[in-house]
């Protein structure tokens, strides 16, 4: 019978759990000083001012090939600080991103200037060509065989493959060594620290700590302590290149795991809470618990479940673990979640089976591998170890689209709705076909400069046939697309229609004028624009439009393949936080916004779209979202900011694990969900300084909202606020 109860920490454990909270907070604190706000998800890399790094470089200055790739990476981890924090079950960090001390990507001659004029004149800021790491590990892979083991794997097939390309296996080889020098060090540092420690409690610890990594020197891991080190060795090398962030099924990663050392050495709970804790101390990867067998005739739930949760309520730092939806869910896990979520402001977030699985397999795939896509990312799920999906490594703002369509409108005669829909869509396709000739271009070139050096020896097939993941390396490739600021597109068209063409109450040229004097002295024709019933009322007229936009973008992206090499594209509406930096670039919109402000998120209604019908905007904005996701397996995200104190009165958790099933049976991907008070929120907003252990989902991700700027945290206040 599966044991539910949540677990209780002893004074020991509890102390060490809080003083890796505080500790986070104090890092985080000096990032900020440093290196100034961070608006992306808290990756937990330890900044040290100090370290100075000088890479072997070509002779045009910058890092590239696979080769020496590997060659830098063994240089800096023999060369960076080694770290072992003395409340943690783990030992190592990372100092940050390898593009902080050397230029790495594409060189120059394999760069796609053909495409940069369209990119320059739709502001495609996100092509995707060079898109990296947005793709899920199979972790087991390096679980069974160690370092030790994949570096004789690498080994072995550099022999067999006699025909292939050397550097690839060339730079595998260099990065595995280096791996295990600089595990060597943390034993070796380890070590000293448990021979200069002050009490026999802190001597005993580090040697643990020396025993756990010096193991993992030769062996592959045996217990969950050293299961849990050596994915924080993944997560170090991981993050630094290009900022991997994906973990896989992380209650089934580790059960096998808990439950020998449960029968043969006595693990405690309390003693697996601090190890998920540390490691979730150690990095944000994303991971998913919960879900359904390949067959669906089995729920994954474990107690390893209600051990990782337990985990992220007591550590109370950001944590990207998503728990999947579905009907035969754990009752007790969804429901524990959601009450850490109201009581910590913040928590996991909600993978919803329904439309993630329904939607793969409308792309001709089995309902059973469609089971096997996890949550691995800000917004996006794969298949661990055999899929290259690059899904949030593209955006395409549709109102760009529109407000080249309009200009194109101006000079003519009897505009009209209908008119600019036909400009509108004729763009859109020049937009999308931009990036689908991008994505050719990054499979004939990515391989060559930025290959996926850290990930190819999880995945399934790399190392086998010598072969990069972007390039035939793994079997599954379909890659995304994703199409933003559909509300303010479906906002435009309806108030022009509603306003000009109905009412008649506005004519065009009026309409023009006003946009280009950006509304000043026109406020009278803004508010009237905006005044519509926006998407997401109820009987808005922007709905027909926002379905008739998704519709035509779903169609751009998927009725045909990219032109050169065939490779199957998804589309996808995801936005992460970017709505403010596409909206600077924006002139003003028919929907009454203003030049330079965001665009909506996602497929999502924009801030305030309920008018007076506050009480009912959660599920408004729920059905919407659910009605309008592009259908075919890609996250279009529910954004839930919901003030505790009401949803505290109203009902609590039963409200929300009914809107949760709800979104699920209607076909939504992904919920993320904010439990806070309007006054915390507000006054955290005004002096971030104030409440540095504020935690909250930006979008698919968490962060400490003290480490955002003032632009990324107007976003969550205006959504809480609407």
């Amino acid at each position: 019978m599966l044991d539910i109860e949540k677990t209780i920490l002893s004074a020991k454990i509890r102390e060490r759990i809080d003083r890796l909270h505080s500790d986070k907070i104090q890092i985080n604190q000096e990032k900020i000083r440093h290196l100034g706000h961070l608006d992306i998800d808290d990756h937990g890399f330890i900044d040290f001012p100090d370290f100075q790094f000088q890479p072997i470089t070509r002779e045009d200055g910058m890092v590239y090939g696979m080769e020496l790739l590997g060659q830098n990476f063994r240089k800096i981890l023999n060369e960076m600080p080694v770290y072992c924090n003395p409340a943690s079950a783990l030992a190592t960090c990372w100092p940050g991103n390898l593009s902080r001390w050397m230029e790495i990507g594409l060189r120059e001659e394999n760069r796609p200037k053909h495409l940069y004029p369209v990119h320059e004149k739709y502001n495609i800021l996100q092509h995707g060509c060079g898109g990296m790491n947005h793709l899920c590990p199979d972790l087991t892979i390096g679980l069974e065989l160690g370092w030790k083991g994949l570096l004789e794997k690498v080994r072995f097939y550099k022999e067999k493959n006699v025909h292939g390309n050397p550097a690839f296996y060339e730079g595998e080889e260099q990065l595995l060594l280096g791996v295990l020098e600089w595990i060597g060090r943390h034993v070796e540092a380890a070590g000293k620290m448990a021979e200069e420690a002050e009490s026999e409690e802190l001597r005993a610890h580090y040697a643990q700590v020396t025993d756990c990594n010096a193991w993992l020197l030769e062996n592959p891991p045996r217990t969950l302590r050293q299961a849990c080190q050596f994915t924080a060795h993944f997560q170090c090398i991981d993050r630094m290149y290009y900022a991997g962030g994906a973990l896989g099924q992380m209650d089934e990663l580790f059960r096998p795991y808990y439950e020998r050392d449960r029968e043969k050495l006595g693990l405690t709970d309390e003693e697996a809470v601090w190890y998920f804790a540390s490691l979730f101390f150690n990095d944000t990867h994303y991971s998913q618990i919960g879900g359904l067998t390949p067959s669906g005739d089995a729920e994954l739930t474990s107690r390893v479940s209600f051990l990782i949760l337990d985990a992220v309520h007591y550590l109370k730092i950001p944590s990207n673990v998503g728990i999947r939806v579905h009907d035969g869910i754990d009752g007790t896990l969804l429901r524990r979640s959601l009450e850490y979520n109201m009581e910590d402001g913040t928590g996991v977030c909600y993978s919803c089976s329904q439309g993630c699985e329904e939607g793969f397999a409308r792309n001709g795939f089995p309902r059973e591998l469609a089971r096997m896509r996890v949550k691995c990312g800000c917004n996006w799920t794969a298949i661990p170890g055999v899929e290259y999906p690059l899904q949030d490594v593209t955006r395409i703002s549709m109102p760009m689209a529109l407000c080249h369509a309009m200009e194109e409108m101006k000079g003519m005669e009897q505009p009209g709705t209908e008119k600019l829909w036909g400009l509108f869509a004729g763009h859109l396709k020049v937009m999308v076909d931009c990036v689908k000739e991008g994505y050719d271009w990054h499979y004939e070139h990515v391989s060559q400069d930025t290959p996926e050096i850290v990930l190819n020896l999880f995945m399934h097939g790399p190392i086998e046939r010598g072969l990069n993941c972007a390039q035939g390396g793994v079997d599954i490739m379909d890659l995304n697309i994703d199409g933003i600021g559909l509300a303010t597109v479906a906002d435009s068209f309806a108030a022009m229609e509603q306003r000009i063409e109905t009412e008649r109450a506005l004519t065009y040229p009026e309409l023009y004028t006003a946009l280009e004097a950006d509304y000043q002295g026109y406020e009278r024709i803004r508010l009237m624009l905006k005044n519509i019933d926006r998407l997401g009322a109820p009987h808005s007229p922007s709905m027909k439009w926002a379905e008739r936009i998704r519709n035509l973008f779903v169609d751009l992206c998927m009725e045909e393949p990219t032109p050169k090499h065939h490779l199957k594209v998804v589309a996808g509406m995801f936005s992460h936080g970017d709505i403010v930096r596409y909206g600077e670039a924006l002139p003003a919109t028919p929907n009454g916004r203003k030049a330079g402000e965001p665009i909506s998120h996602s497929n999502e209604p924009d801030p305030g779209f309920a008018g007076g019908l506050h009480t009912f905007a959660p599920s408004l904005k729920a059905n919407t979202v659910a009605r309008l996701q592009p259908g075919y397996g890609n996250s279009s995200p529910l954004h839930l900011d919901v003030d505790s104190s009401m949803i505290t009165k109203e009902g609590g958790v039963e409200a929300l694990e009914t809107l949760i099933h709800a979104h699920n049976h209607m076909g939504g991907t992904l919920i993320n969900l904010n439990c806070l008070t309007k006054e915390r929120l507000l006054k955290a907003h005004a002096d971030p300084a104030s409440d540095p252990d504020l935690v909250v989902r930006v979008t698919g991700y968490s962060a400490f909202f003290s480490s955002l700027s003032p632009k990324y945290r107007q976003q969550i206040v205006d959504r809480f606020l609407a």
